[in-house]
């Protein structure tokens, strides 16, 4: 009996000691300084932390799991952004709430970095496409700019930039530190531009049709692709019955056996795509956000886009 007393007495003091370790470490964190910074979407979560490093403390605004599209910011929100040193966003054209939300701000020390400052906007509309929604016109998908940036490893560079110089501003003494582990990360970017621009270089297809919103525009582009979205804007805007049609055409012409779906929403137009025309659904991944599994397993964008590359290959019947 007096032996269990101990045992049970040796389990509680260790628990005790843990929080405490973990109280120790929140505390000694904090001591040393690291910069806390807030993101948007996945790809600046992820750049912020490979330049950060080891003197940065990076979360996600929009919780893993939720499509950023429908994100609307809730007043705890607020309070993050307040108890922050750096806030990245991408743009008034990805996250057009953010402005909002920073007028309401009262932290007079929170560095705001527009990560797609100096990069130009492609329109989010095909090109030769009319939008099925006329009252939608400026909104994306619906001729006005195309927010995706980060699908042009290129544009992923300068974020990169944009993001260094955001914590070069907040924390100069680690100036040549983060200077460092962001020319390493762009050359990472630059290996991956290198693999998609040979993989893709030998496809039979050269047109790929998605079954999500229109997302990959410069992606498309930079590699010399045609691309189809069957939303052509937001997820939220159905696709009409002409559209459907005129992609089923499509993909008869074009040879095109593959259909691909985003992340985070319900394939249901690239299954009925898929369905009608005997074509295979694969995933293809915007990199908005990832599901509270993948940011547990440490998925990151990097892998992301090599799992795109498989993918694209696969569909377009790359050699």
């Amino acid at each position: 009996m007096k032996t269990q007393v101990r045992y049970i007495g040796l389990i509680i003091v260790s628990i005790m000691l843990l929080f405490g370790l973990t109280a120790c470490h929140k505390k000694d964190e904090a001591a040393l300084g690291k910069i806390k910074v807030i993101t948007t979407l996945l790809p600046l979560y992820d750049f912020a932390r490979n330049v950060g490093g080891e003197h940065v403390v990076v979360s996600l605004l929009v919780p893993p799991g939720v499509e950023p599209h429908h994100f609307e910011p809730k007043p705890g929100d607020m309070a993050k952004i307040n108890s922050a040193d750096l806030f990245i966003y991408t743009g008034k054209n990805m996250e057009p709430w953010v402005e909002v939300l920073l007028r309401s701000t009262y932290n007079t020390n929170l560095v705001v970095v527009d990560a797609s400052k100096g990069i130009t906007l492609l329109e989010s509309t095909e090109k030769g496409e009319e939008s099925h929604d006329s009252h939608e016109k400026g909104r994306e998908g619906h001729g006005g700019p195309d927010p995706h940036v980060w699908l042009d490893f290129g544009n992923a560079a300068k974020m990169v930039d944009n993001i260094t110089d955001g914590l070069i501003t907040r924390d100069p003494a680690h100036k040549d530190y983060y200077m460092a582990n962001a020319q390493k990360y762009k050359a990472a970017l630059a290996d991956l531009d290198q693999r998609f621009k040979m993989g893709l270089d030998t496809c039979r297809v050269r047109t790929f049709v998605h079954g999500g919103h229109f997302a990959f525009n410069y992606l498309a582009k930079r590699y010399g692709l045609a691309y189809v979205s069957a939303y052509q804007g937001s997820p939220n805007a159905e696709p009409t019955p002409r559209r459907i049609m005129a992609l089923k055409k499509l993909m008869k012409e074009k040879g095109i056996t593959a259909v691909y779906y985003e992340e985070l929403i319900t394939p249901r137009m690239a299954e009925v795509l898929a369905s009608e025309t005997g074509a295979e659904l694969l995933p293809l991944h915007g990199a908005h956000n990832i599901s509270r599994d993948d940011m547990e397993k440490g998925i990151t964008f990097m892998a992301l886009m090599d799992k795109n590359l498989q993918n694209l290959r696969k569909g377009l019947g790359c050699k």
